[in-house]
């Protein structure tokens, strides 16, 4: 695991924890020499967890579209910055870098990420781990909903276990090591009688 792609929000959140949480796993990416690939805004948890990663010596790669350069702050001192388009590309080229992702705390924008990348496990684009880091139980709800999803008949159950959850950064990269990507998602045309 060189690259883990973080999804979070450029916005601070209501609790301290989340900045906390930003930082324990910043400091966990830089211990484990594992590069940050972010989104390249300076500000909100983005930013903490990306001054993180630097003051602990580690390597940050931002990604960041021309049209959020200047409203997200793009940061000035990361290991290197790549300016793409779109949104869409943005995604693109973080899934092309990473080799892994894990959702932090954060908004619609960071669930959007999350989901996509997440689709494409699921559809066999790639077999990397996704994870969310459930800090503060700021996920117990969409945990939830998975399983929902799953009794009720619209997620299987490999697809489901998937998505890899933990409270402590530590123990969800922990699991990023073990993770075995399920078969890929397929239909079978039934014939018409």
């Amino acid at each position: 695991m060189e690259k883990i792609a973080v999804f979070c929000g450029s916005s601070i959140g209501a609790s301290e924890i989340y900045r906390e949480s930003a930082i324990q796993l910043g400091q966990e990416l830089a211990r484990r020499g594992i590069t940050l690939v972010y989104g390249g805004a300076s500000v909100g948890i983005m930013g903490i967890l990306a001054n993180t990663v630097l003051e602990e010596g580690g390597e940050v790669i931002g990604v960041i579209p021309k049209m959020l350069e200047s409203r997200e702050i793009s940061h000035p001192h990361l290991t290197e910055l790549i300016i793409v388009n779109s949104m869409h590309e943005r995604k693109a080229k973080m899934e092309q870098l990473a080799d892994g992702f894990i959702a932090l705390p954060g908004g619609p924008g960071t669930l959007e990420e999350f989901f996509e990348i997440f689709t494409w496990a699921q559809l066999g684009l790639h077999q990397k781990p996704c994870g969310l880091l459930n800090i503060n139980h700021y996920y117990d709800h969409l945990i939830s909903h998975f399983n929902h999803m799953t009794e009720e008949g619209f997620l299987q159950e490999k697809y489901r276990a998937m998505t890899l959850t933990d409270t402590e950064p530590a123990k969800l990269i922990e699991k990023f090591y073990t993770y075995q990507a399920p078969t890929v998602k397929t239909y079978i045309k039934k014939e018409q009688t």
